[in-house]
């Protein structure tokens, strides 16, 4: 039987059977693509002042408002509306332009063999944020304990004289024309790279010794004097002090509190109504928290109207009106009542829940063998509950170390009330010294390091992140 046999082109068979995926290939590259051009648009966008002003003189040319669009380039916009328009194209950018970046990265990854999906997927997921912490994160991290090691360490020039150039010695030159550095000896001497030990020279905090490094026609200068600032300062002594007072009274108030009242509240009626008014001030900012409590310790001298309440009970019971903020120690104790009152609500909450989590038939056993209220609770509950008690502790501990707000807005560190936050803030803002303020930073990243070491190892005592 005779047919007509048409053979069929083999490149056009493989194209008709890839067509498909080759066009959702190239789409998704070309998405992918769109998307990053977009990104990269946004950022420049949001960092450019003048943005919104010329985008929208650019929409008014657009549709003829010549005269409009002359206008906003000549006055600009309010204030209010460059941040609305930032506020929107941040918003677009932040949610629809990542979620766009997403959806063409897995199209990618849809394209390759199984075998490789399986290995790549979760990196495009769990990638950018990674590289978001190792950005906003380690590098900050990084670069805060760079700084404290080589900023204000001495008044040292970091660049090297042009008549210098030639010279075998450069740092031994440079440093016997400098008053306060005293030259020791060489580690390395090479033709563009040096490396010196030298004294730094200072009539209040002592000679010490600093590291100077040449390389590039460029001098760094490397020293602990920071390190020596925060540890020895009088000031800072008071500081360490203070956040050791924070830190022992703070935390074993805000524990001891929640943990007695989510006992007691555990056996009323109205529990949740209980528990309500005690977690409230959770909900409030450290600095309305602050606020508030200033017009509590408000001081008057006497003879005068008191408008802080507990002066006015005070006075109203016959007393003489106190200076809570301005007397130390006490003002010190009353700056801690404040976080103690924030910080209870949520150890209350977290006890309460460890609270309902023991088995009833321990809590029977133990009564059945005589064990009275203070026993069942001291050695039956308490022992129950000691993992929640660590967890509870270690981060009321860390918001603590790092308080900062209500010593701002109380006492701005005055009267002897100063933390190490707040000196930080001070030297950084204040007297513009970078190194120790970020010697200050690394010493409480130092402080939480052992401290998360505790947590983590509680969690997983208990079974989570084993």
């Amino acid at each position: 039987m005779a047919t007509d046999l048409k053979q069929k082109d083999p490149e056009q068979t493989w194209w008709q059977t890839n067509q498909a995926g080759i066009y959702r290939g190239t789409g998704a590259i070309a998405g992918a693509a769109a998307v990053v051009i977009v990104l990269r648009w946004a950022l420049g966008f949001l960092r450019d002042l003048d943005a919104p002003a010329r985008t929208i003189a650019g929409i008014y040319e657009f549709f003829g408002a010549d005269q409009s669009a002359d206008a906003i380039r000549a006055s600009g916009l309010s204030s209010a509306s460059n941040k609305a328009i930032i506020a929107v194209v941040a918003l677009l950018v932040g949610v629809a332009g990542v979620w766009a970046l997403f959806l063409a990265a897995n199209a990618l990854v849809d394209r390759l063999a199984f075998s490789w999906r399986s290995r790549i997927r979760p990196w495009v997921f769990v990638g950018p944020a990674i590289a978001l912490l190792g950005f906003f994160l380690v590098f900050p991290t990084l670069n805060t304990v760079y700084t404290s090691l080589t900023e204000d360490i001495a008044d040292f020039p970091t660049e090297v004289p042009a008549e210098l150039t030639a010279s075998d010695d450069i740092l031994a030159t440079m440093a016997g024309e400098e008053d306060r550095v005293e030259f020791g000896s060489y580690w390395i001497n090479g033709d563009s790279f040096e490396i010196a030990k030298v004294t730094v020279i200072s009539s209040k905090e002592g000679n010490s010794s600093a590291i100077l490094i040449l390389s590039g026609g460029k001098v760094r200068t490397f020293g602990l004097q920071n390190y020596g600032f925060a540890l020895t300062d009088e000031d800072m002594r008071i500081a360490f002090r203070n956040n050791l007072l924070w830190l022992v009274i703070g935390t074993g108030g805000a524990v001891i509190l929640g943990l007695l009242i989510a006992t007691l509240v555990d056996r009323v009626k109205r529990e949740a109504l209980a528990k309500t008014f005690v977690f409230v001030p959770l909900s409030i900012s450290m600095v309305g928290a602050a606020v508030i409590w200033r017009f509590m310790y408000y001081w008057r001298p006497p003879g005068q109207t008191q408008i802080g309440l507990l002066n006015a009970v005070k006075t109203g019971l016959g007393g003489e009106p106190t200076a809570w903020v301005q007397t130390p120690p006490l003002n010190t104790m009353a700056l801690i009542v404040i976080m103690v009152w924030l910080q209870t609500g949520f150890a209350m909450v977290i006890l309460s829940a460890a609270l309902k989590g023991v088995p009833n038939e321990i809590v029977e056993a133990a009564r059945i063998d005589g064990a009275n209220e203070f026993q069942l609770f001291f050695r039956v509950i308490v022992p129950s509950i000691r993992g929640s008690i660590i967890t509870v502790s270690t981060t009321v501990f860390i918001a603590i170390l790092k308080v900062f707000d209500i010593v701002f807005v109380m006492t701005g560190g005055r009267f002897d009330t100063e933390v190490v936050a707040n000196r930080m803030f001070t030297e950084m803002f204040k007297f513009r010294n970078f190194g120790r303020a970020s010697s200050l930073a690394v010493i409480l990243l130092v402080v939480t390091i052992p401290i998360m070491v505790i947590n983590i190892r509680n969690l997983r005592r208990q079974g989570i992140g084993a």
